[in-house]
């Protein structure tokens, strides 16, 4: 070979080395995603599944914008700056193009900062605190469940329409429970002016003292009860409200026990007659429910929960959003999830652009104690969308970006 043979041959090669290299660089989509999975697993093992499944289909359909989908996940230990830290980790060393996670309200408060401080694209997929996108919201997190303001705001017409006058309330003390209980408290005082609050009870998260609760709240002799604990929290609230027949003749509204994560576990103590938000898996019959539980089933031989329908429609949205941004620079999928529409096994959600709220909506209903296991009936979906504050509201609540 000749010597300028020679050098074409080095100076393509070289070009192609570089090209591949481009190209492989460029070849996935990196999400990642932080949560507590240690400290939560009966949601997040099932929130983690549908992730896994959504990613598969969408690689499985050639991608987005023609690149796979690639998913590194990191455990925060329940731990603020353990979360924080998984972070930058992710965004410093994996380069991610995206974060995407967090289960406790608290948690994610911590990694929304941390998307206002580093200007990175935070889609906040579980956690339930208004502050995500009121008064801690910012330009760079997007959340995706119904936040806790909504879902009460679901369960206080129905509270009202119990006409009971004296109500306790018991919740774990911390952001998302205080959050709960305040909007409980607000909502109700509206809609029934007259109603007195007898007792409270705020106890540490994932360390109920279940027996002095369950007695505090039977001494304030109230006629119902507004209930936020969750988990094993409130498995054991269950038990000894059972035992010392605290919810005998006594009216129960409360949050997320009708999901299958929280519901499940209380088998033949579960209780009758309450209302509550879940998730009814076995009685869902829209065309997008149908195709979501047999790709599920299919994959996993288990039922889905409600985990794993928000895990599945976090990948759903972020897949969406940056198709329509023709990539992952932040501005662009900022501008992109703004009014973004999504197809959800719940149907199609929209983020809102006043306060990046999505309006995937929950289902509402009662629980039954069916065959020694709890079941939703009587149930529900509600469109988030029609549980949300006005944009004015929103305006006096959120932060400035």
């Amino acid at each position: 070979m000749s010597p300028l043979k020679k050098l074409l041959f080095a100076t393509v090669t070289a070009g192609l080395a570089l090209s591949a290299g481009g190209l492989q660089a460029q070849g996935t989509i990196k999400i990642g995603e932080v949560n507590s999975y240690k400290a939560q697993p009966a949601f997040l093992e099932p929130y983690k599944k549908g992730m896994e499944l959504a990613v598969e289909e969408v690689n499985a359909a050639g991608g987005v914008n023609g690149r796979r989908l690639e998913l590194f996940t990191r455990d925060d230990n329940a731990n603020p700056g353990d979360a924080v830290r998984a972070a930058e980790e992710l965004v410093s060393r994996e380069r991610v193009d995206v974060l995407t996670g967090s289960f406790l309200s608290n948690i994610s408060l911590a990694l929304t900062d941390f998307a206002k401080q580093k200007k990175f694209f935070f889609l906040a997929a579980e956690p339930l605190t208004d502050k995500i996108v009121w008064q801690n919201g910012n330009r760079y997190t997007f959340r995706l469940r119904p936040s806790t303001w909504m879902q009460v705001a679901m369960l206080v017409p129905e509270a009202a329409k119990l006409k009971k006058k004296r109500w306790a309330l018991v919740y774990p003390n911390y952001e998302y429970g205080q959050s709960a209980a305040a909007t409980f408290k607000e909502l109700m005082k509206a809609a029934q002016p007259d109603i007195e609050f007898v007792g409270e009870q705020a106890t540490p998260l994932g360390k109920v003292d279940a027996g002095s609760v369950s007695q505090a709240l039977a001494d304030a002799k109230p006629e119902a009860i507004f209930n936020v604990l969750f988990s094993a929290d409130l498995s054991k609230f269950v038990r000894e409200g059972n035992t010392r027949g605290l919810f005998q003749g006594r009216e129960v509204v409360s949050l997320l026990t009708g999901e299958p994560e929280y519901l499940d576990p209380l088998k033949d103590e579960s209780p009758n007659g309450w209302i509550v938000t879940g998730y009814p898996w076995y009685g869902i019959q829209t065309p997008e429910h149908k195709a979501f539980f047999v790709a599920y089933y299919s994959k996993y031989k288990d039922y889905p929960r409600l985990g794993s329908v928000v895990g599945y429609s976090a990948i759903k949205s972020l897949a969406a959003g940056i198709r329509k941004a023709k990539g992952t620079e932040t501005e662009k999928l900022i501008a992109a999830f703004s009014g973004l529409q999504v197809d959800t096994p719940f149907g199609k959600v929209t983020y809102r652009a006043e306060d990046h709220q999505s309006t995937m909506g929950a289902f509402i209903g009662k629980t039954k104690n069916e065959g020694r296991k709890g079941v939703m009936v009587d149930y529900r979906y509600l469109d988030g969308a029609k549980y949300q504050p006005t944009n004015e509201q929103v305006k006096r609540l959120r932060a400035a970006d």
